[in-house]
Parts: C-alpha cells; sequence; structure tokens
C-alpha cells in the first residue's frame, strides 16, 4: 500500500523571488533572479531549460531548503519562513524533494533507503526500530515494483547501479507523506525504457495521491506530457506556457548557444505516448 490517497495537494505561489546559492557571495549574482509564479493544487508542471538555468534552485527554494535572497514563498498561502520552527519542520514534513543524485548511504539496504520516506511521520521509537526490523516490508516492495526494482529490496544501495539508485530515491516519493512533490532530474541516469516507466509512474501516483508535481527535466519531449511547461534561462523566466505552445521557435531561443543540450536529447517516451502533446515532442523528433 501506497501513501494515503486523500492528501490534498499544495499550492505554490512565488512573489518576486530571488535565490542564490548559500556558499555564494553578495556581490555574485543570484542564482535565480526575481520570479513570479504560481502552481495548483494538484497541478503537474515540467520546467525545462539549458544548463545553469536555475531549474535545481528553483525546487530548493520552493522545498524551503533555501531562503529567499528577496521576494517571498508562499506555500497554501502562508510563507514558511515566517512561520515557527516547529511549525516549518511540520511544513518540511509535506514536501518531498527528490535531487537528481539522492543522497543514499551506501551500507544502508535499499528496503530501509525507501522507508526512510516515512520518517516525517514517524516517532523516534519507530524510526530507530526500523533500523533493525523494517516495519512496512510490504509497501516498500511496492513502492520499488513501480520501478522495476521489487528484486532490488534487500540489496545494499552500493551495490545498486546508477540508475537503479535514482530510480530508488524516486520509490521514496511514493511512500512520504507529502502533498508536494519536487523531482529534480529524474531521468538522468536511465534508459528510455527505464525513464518511460519512471515519468508515468510519478504522473500517475501524484494523480492519485492528489499530490502537487513539479518536475525539471533534460528530455523536452518528455516535458511535452505535461499540460504546462515552464522555461528557464540565466536565472530568468523565459515563458510559462501550455505544452502546444511551446514552439520550435521558443526552444531554439530558450536554448540559444545550448543547441547540443535540445539537439542530443533522444525520446525516452514512444511518438504514440507523446501524441496527445505533439507539439515539443515533434520539435525533438526534428532536432534528432
Amino acid at each position: 500500500m501506497l501513501a494515503s490517497s486523500n492528501s490534498k495537494g499544495l499550492t505554490i505561489e512565488l512573489r518576486g523571488l530571488s535565490a542564490r546559492h548559500p556558499a555564494a557571495l553578495p556581490s555574485v549574482a543570484p542564482a535565480l533572479k526575481p520570479l513570479a509564479l504560481s502552481v495548483a493544487a494538484g497541478e503537474q508542471v515540467a520546467v525545462i531549460g539549458p544548463s545553469g538555468a536555475g531549474k535545481t534552485t528553483l525546487l530548493q527554494a520552493i522545498a524551503c531548503a533555501l531562503k529567499p535572497a528577496e521576494g517571498s514563498l508562499l506555500i497554501d498561502g502562508k510563507d514558511p519562513w515566517s512561520l515557527p520552527v516547529a511549525s516549518l519542520q511540520r511544513l518540511r514534513g509535506q514536501l518531498f524533494l527528490a535531487p537528481q543524485t539522492p543522497p543514499l548511504p551506501p551500507r544502508q539496504r535499499t528496503i530501509t533507503a525507501v522507508l526512510a520516506a516515512r520518517l516525517p511521520r514517524q516517532s523516534l521509537w519507530q524510526s530507530l526500530r526500523s533500523l533493525v526490523y523494517p516495519s512496512g516490508i510490504a509497501e516498500a516492495h511496492g513502492a520499488l515494483a513501480e520501478f522495476d526494482l521489487a528484486d532490488k529490496l534487500w540489496e545494499r544501495v552500493d551495490r545498486l547501479s546508477g540508475g537503479e539508485r535514482q530510480r530508488v530515491g524516486l520509490a521514496r516519493a511514493l511512500l512520504a507523506p507529502a502533498s508536494l512533490w519536487l523531482i529534480d532530474e529524474p531521468l538522468s541516469a536511465l534508459d528510455p525504457t527505464r525513464a518511460k516507466l519512471a515519468i508515468d509512474t510519478l504522473t500517475s501516483v501524484a494523480r492519485k495521491q492528489g499530490a502537487t508535481l513539479i518536475v525539471t527535466l533534460h528530455q523536452v519531449n518528455v516535458a511535452a506530457r505535461f499540460a504546462r511547461i515552464i522555461g528557464l534561462r540565466d536565472g530568468e523566466l523565459a515563458f510559462d506556457l501550455p505544452a502546444a505552445e511551446v514552439t520550435k521557435e521558443r526552444l531554439a531561443r530558450l536554448y540559444a548557444q545550448f543547441e547540443h543540450e535540445l539537439a542530443g536529447v533522444r525520446p525516452a517516451v514512444p511518438e504514440a505516448t507523446a501524441a496527445h502533446a505533439p507539439g515539443p515532442a515533434a520539435i525533438i523528433s526534428q532536432a534528432g
């Protein structure tokens, strides 16, 4: 059994929000320049753009991992940075951030790594007990099965391939008590078949659970499967449009001087699957 399907997705609003990396000097321009956008509860959004566009910084800011340099973030109408520490921690428990390279302890077993997603709702005793004897074995097995990893349940993390570790990180989302999923480059280490399985699973389970889903992608043809696409470049909003309106010309401007990133993408999703959103998918076919 996966996480409860009765959760309500969180709303997101950025009001002139900018953010910089913690180690950056004040004199350095922020990685994310003042940005205004909103995401409705339960909405699914793809974020694209060339390397250095600010995609990861955007997710970290929404995840309350980076405090805004200026402007504000509202989650369900509340500014998380104005909340008491305990309230901020509870809010963070409703957010799930999956980095491109998941921080999985190498000597940990896969089942423990996956069940760690449930820690925000567990007591100290429950979490310690789970290290000795995992509770929720069936749930962990089910989450891993969604990503074709059921046979890796008891495997040690350091014996998994890079792509398998990335899928373990994604499987955590299915068990997390979160209403907002922030997924950073989930397909970077996956072959086309498993990339399709991963994106299908994330979108379908998020929809069933009512979770809001924001995914950053290099694969523009996969982004075409989302109803809404946000384009970032140099930390600024280039466009925020329905997928059908993301034309070849818009993509050419977005990836100017980074054409290799656009042209080098190979479809991770068969054309028949992405046929309902032919715009960017067709563009990628032409570019390849």
